[in-house]
């Protein structure tokens, strides 16, 4: 007898899933039906900053698989369509037609939620007012560009200044705009300890960006026509033609908690290794609306990232298809740039390690990215923590020039297979002039935190 697989959300995790699965199984065993409340499908949203910016030049560049394309594969996508419950007991979901409201009940046999995240939006007056962006899928994109082009003055706020509130101001700036960035902590990028963020205020104000920390936005101030005119803080207002909200994203976790399935401290669905939700035998989540493993802290954590989406995906993918494989968990890497400064990190801040009970020392070097001599070299700066009594590296950060962001992955392997810094200090990395010093700027740093560690008594 056909199965059926419903499948809520139409990105990264959903659309991996729907597609393994169909890859292991012809349509005549299993019937696949996806629903996704927006126009496009399997895309890219890292890419909408630089779509922003104009490196990209279509929207259409960063699908990787368009509606009609999953359904030549016998996926039935229904875009613009979104579920408003899901019947656990009955074995539905409930979906809405958004052009004309029609409601109807699907059932099925399997179920992944993949509903991903939502952008913040705090109960500010104002907050919702036209000329206020978020930048989560690509219609969002598209509203954002349309109000650029519609619009005759030329200053923009960016509220928040993690990784998308910073490319948003970048992208923004190379339009043209006067930008102010505006960010509640004490230096940007928060997932970075404060000493490196540092880094990346001097980066962005060399930009010509006007950067405010500890500003608390308190209203979005609108003219007579109800369109955002300023940004208020708490002691200053910043006038805006245009303002975009890069204050984060939380789970997007609503519907699946309304039918019983359990949620995390950060609101993440929790799923086991499989990727199931967990107390369910034929319901599955990924992508940005679960909770992961963090493999350093050994607890839960929200971290959405397109790379583990579309892993899960895969992995659920082969369980719904009746094979086997798990998602054992994430060490925290991201990497991200804004103009030619490249920012990494990967494993736990200082913050997160004395949250997680790690007693810790700390390393921070200034190195090149190739030979000193060669043409080209450019300076970065690599922090290092690791484990005070055992020299288990703990996490690293990186922020420098052309070359820099992609040598945490170095690290980031090295967090997986539990390495220590001392055992770093032997790894065999590539060497030549144009590429790196005889001693890469990572094991540089993996030397100093050996010292550390040695100087407090590590045996």
């Amino acid at each position: 007898m056909r199965e059926r697989l419903v499948v809520i959300g139409g990105d990264a995790a959903g659309m991996s899933a729907a597609s393994q699965a169909r890859r292991l199984k012809d349509p005549d065993e299993l019937e696949i039906v996806a629903f996704e409340r927006g126009h496009h499908a399997s895309y890219s949203a890292c890419g909408i900053p630089y779509w922003v910016a104009g490196d990209v030049d279509d929207p259409e560049q960063l699908v990787a698989r368009t509606p009609e394309e999953h359904r030549a594969r016998h996926i039935d996508l229904r875009t613009r369509t979104e579920v408003t419950e899901i019947d656990v007991a009955g074995g539905r979901v409930r979906s809405r037609r958004l052009p004309d409201g029609q409601e109807v009940w699907t059932g099925f046999d399997k179920l992944v939620v993949a509903t991903g995240a939502r952008p913040v939006r705090p109960p500010l007056p104002g907050i919702d007012a036209p000329g206020v962006h978020g930048v989560q899928t690509l219609d969002d994109g598209q509203a954002l560009l349309d109000t650029l082009r519609g619009t005759k003055g030329r200053q923009a706020v960016v509220v928040g200044a993690g990784y998308i509130g910073v490319e948003m101001a970048e992208a923004l700036l190379r339009r043209d705009y006067e930008v102010t960035l505006l960010n509640r902590a004490p230096e940007p990028m928060t997932t970075l300890d404060p000493d490196m963020g540092r880094l990346v205020h001097e980066a962005v104000t060399g930009l010509g960006i006007r950067m405010v920390n500890e500003a608390e936005v308190t209203e979005i101030r609108t003219d007579e026509h109800g369109r955002a005119r300023a940004v208020v803080t708490s002691d200053a207002e910043y006038p805006a033609d245009v303002v975009v909200l890069g204050i984060g994203v939380r789970p997007e976790s609503e519907l699946a908690e309304a039918a019983g399935l359990p949620v995390g401290d950060f609101g993440g669905i929790l799923t086991d290794q499989a990727m199931r939700v967990r107390g369910q035998s034929a319901i599955w989540a990924g992508g940005d609306c679960v909770e992961v493993l963090d493999l350093v802290a050994g607890r839960q954590r929200h971290i959405p990232l397109g790379t583990h989406a579309n892993k899960q995906g895969q992995v659920i993918g082969t369980n719904v298809g009746g094979g086997y494989a798990t998602f054992p968990g994430v060490v925290g890497t991201a990497v991200s740039k804004v103009c030619d400064l490249e920012i990494a990190r990967t494993g736990l801040l200082e913050a997160e390690a004395r949250e997680a009970g790690f007693q810790f020392v700390t390393a921070t070097v200034e190195a090149t990215s190739r030979a000193g001599y060669f043409p080209g070299a450019a300076s970065m700066t690599v922090k290092m923590l690791a484990e005070r009594r055992t020299g288990r590296l703990l996490g690293t950060q990186i922020v420098g020039r052309e070359g820099a962001g992609k040598r945490v992955d170095v690290a980031a392997v090295a967090l997986t297979a539990g390495m220590t810094v001392e055992q770093m200090t032997a790894l065999d990395l590539g060497y030549a002039p144009p590429f790196s010093p005889v001693w890469d700027p990572v094991l540089v740093a993996a030397r100093k935190a050996t010292q550390a560690v040695r100087a407090h008594g590590a045996g």
